[in-house]
């Protein structure tokens, strides 16, 4: 008789930890959104808000990461084998974060992160062309089904302006762009090295642009700590998630992703009284479906049942 085999104690508990690790993450990259989404409603451009945002992310990666990853591999975290890939990866990283920013000024919290959720979608779409994928059938299922979800949720009677759709159509696009540049990057250099250059070509970029944007007035004691308060959670944030990596595979964790939606409902509601109606919720609600299932069957094509012992059998 066959039976099934149990994941070691061990490994169990670290995928528990991963898990925990990315949706911590998570919920603290939400609260950069909220912070965001409060200083272009409070009248700040989002040039300056991205700019103190990967500012400030420089600062602690220069401070932190810098220096231990020259410590663990003996040379410069600047060194990168695919620099060139960095550099358009870093430009890519600060447009999707303008265009984000300015999808959260006009768009609630929630349906504006559930669009973006969209990306893995897109990327599926397009990785046959892009990436030289195999196309599956379930693929495309999911695909269908992910963006009925978003049609549900941008539908001409709901809350959403149609120049809100339109950006948040587009973050979506530069989110899937971005992930398939990750793809390369992995492949390519260290995570810390992508990180660090990141936050260098944001910081850099977004410098020379902040003076065309500046915000006149003097920022309050608060809205100024809600500033420099999207760099230490975009930092904080984005170091859970690479600490969730070490703990467990990208299979496991994926379907965790969308455990944002919860904290970007919760804050949504908390800070600005906004909270999605049902039939939005259904919309929300495929989309993760859609998600979810793809990353459960593309986990199941990568790890193939081994063949039955035919003594086992007997």
């Amino acid at each position: 008789m066959s039976s099934a085999v149990l994941p070691h104690p061990r490994i169990a508990h670290s995928h528990k930890l991963g898990i925990l690790f990315l949706i911590s993450g998570l919920w603290t990259l939400s609260l950069l959104d909220t912070a965001g989404k409060l200083l272009a409603l409070a009248g700040y451009h989002v040039v300056m808000i991205a700019w103190m945002r990967y500012t400030i992310n420089l600062f602690f990666m220069a401070a932190t990461l810098a220096p231990l990853y020259r410590r663990r591999h003996g040379r410069s975290i600047l060194q990168s084998n695919r620099l060139g890939l960095q550099l358009g990866r870093g430009a890519l990283l600060l447009g999707s974060t303008l265009i984000f920013f300015s999808v959260l000024k006009i768009v609630p919290l929630a349906e504006g992160t559930a669009m973006n959720f969209c990306a893995p979608l897109i990327v599926l779409a397009i990785s046959p062309w892009l990436l030289g994928e195999r196309s599956y059938v379930s693929r495309w299922i999911a695909v269908l089904i992910g963006f009925s979800g978003m049609l549900i949720v941008i539908r001409p009677s709901g809350d959403i302006p149609p120049y809100g759709v339109a950006l948040g159509l587009i973050s979506a696009l530069t989110q899937a762009l971005l992930s398939i540049l990750n793809r390369k990057a992995s492949q390519a250099d260290n995570p810390m090295v992508t990180l660090f250059y990141g936050a260098l070509v944001g910081s850099v970029a977004s410098t020379l642009m902040v003076p065309f944007f500046w915000t006149s007035h003097t920022p309050s004691m608060v809205e100024l700590a809600i500033l420099v308060s999207t760099g230490i959670t975009s930092t904080i944030g984005h170091f859970l998630q690479n600490t969730a990596y070490k703990h467990a595979e990208a299979s496991v964790l994926t379907p965790f992703f969308y455990a944002q939606i919860i904290s970007a409902c919760g804050m949504g509601w908390l800070v600005f009284g906004q909270f999605p109606d049902s039939i939005t919720v259904l919309g929300i609600a495929i989309i993760c479906a859609s998600g979810i299932g793809i990353a459960y069957i593309e986990h199941k094509r990568a790890h193939p049942l081994p063949p039955a012992d035919p003594m086992e059998l007997v």
